[in-house]
């Protein structure tokens, strides 16, 4: 694919968030070496969720999924949506992640869902389940499926051998098995794993209250965290700004930005476009390196 034919698809969110204006003003200012591309009746209702915002919301990524089949578009970038309002209209997936894994029938224990920032990059085992179903149902399969993914992106980013923490599930890596047995029992197996199948440099279980730092020092190109808030707390600390949100494990390439519709701020002109237009120009960057 030549570089000039590489075009990203973005579709706005939900008409009543800040994504509407955001996407408006990056499509009116971006000067990149791909093109964008609109997806789906764009409006703006800026602070005014409604049943009629979430079906233009549900129709773009609909859209998306056939430009991306027919090869239309190469990549999609998602602007925020309400999964309160979306499953009003019959979107009954836990967030945009699950519903392109589904799209590309792509199992939603097969994807793994990143936070790529300038300073930290973290993959997720587990996603968007409560902390209980999280740490019930965590496996070592979870963990070596977050691991590849996250190194086979950092390489393709640029890095030629990832170095990758694996987070451990109980304060201090659970001390030896002092503070649980799931280190031992999932984390530990899953990294011998992930050094079998990659031969690259994988560590852990690593104290989690700790290793985010470290790679934020430098010391490891990134992180994987085995739930939810154990690594996006860490990203959007450093990060808020400029981190994207990156789906593995599909056959495209999807990306959005990592805040969300921000209702109350929709229409004041206070919104940041850092965070989408870092996702715009990493999905278009990813199509390359595919």
């Amino acid at each position: 694919m030549r570089k000039q034919n590489i075009v990203v698809g973005i579709t706005w969110g939900d008409p009543a968030g800040v994504g509407p204006e955001l996407a408006e003003k990056i499509m009116r200012t971006f000067r990149g070496p791909f093109f964008l591309r609109a997806v789906g009746h764009q409006t703006k209702r800026p602070g005014k969720p409604s049943l009629s915002g979430a079906r233009l919301a549900r129709a773009a990524l609909d859209e998306s999924v056939r430009l991306l089949r027919s090869g239309e578009i190469q990549a999609v970038v998602n602007g925020p949506i309400s999964k309160e309002w979306m499953g009003k209209v019959g979107f009954h997936f836990p967030g945009q992640t699950e519903f392109y894994a589904k799209a590309f029938r792509v199992k939603a224990d097969d994807v793994t869902m990143m936070m790529i920032g300038p300073r930290l990059r973290v993959a997720l085992a587990t996603t968007h389940l409560s902390l209980k179903k999280a740490v019930l149902g965590l496996r070592s399969k979870q963990i070596v499926r977050a691991g590849r993914h996250l190194a086979e992106t950092l390489q393709r980013l640029g890095v030629r051998r990832p170095r990758i923490a694996v987070c451990g599930l109980n304060p201090h890596a659970g001390e030896g098995g002092k503070f649980g047995g799931d280190e031992k029992k999932i984390v530990e197996p899953a990294v011998k794993e992930l050094r079998k199948r990659t031969k690259f440099a994988f560590f852990g279980p690593e104290s989690p209250d700790a290793v985010f730092r470290r790679a934020w020092q430098g010391e490891f190109d990134g992180v994987v965290a085995l739930y939810h808030d154990q690594g996006l707390i860490p990203a959007k600390l450093l990060d808020f700004d400029e981190t994207v949100n990156v789906t593995a494990g599909l056959p495209v390439v999807r990306c959005s930005p990592d805040h969300g519709t921000a209702f109350a701020l929709a229409g004041k002109g206070k919104a940041r476009s850092d965070s989408f237009r870092a996702a715009v120009q990493l999905a278009g960057r990813l199509v390359k390196q595919k």
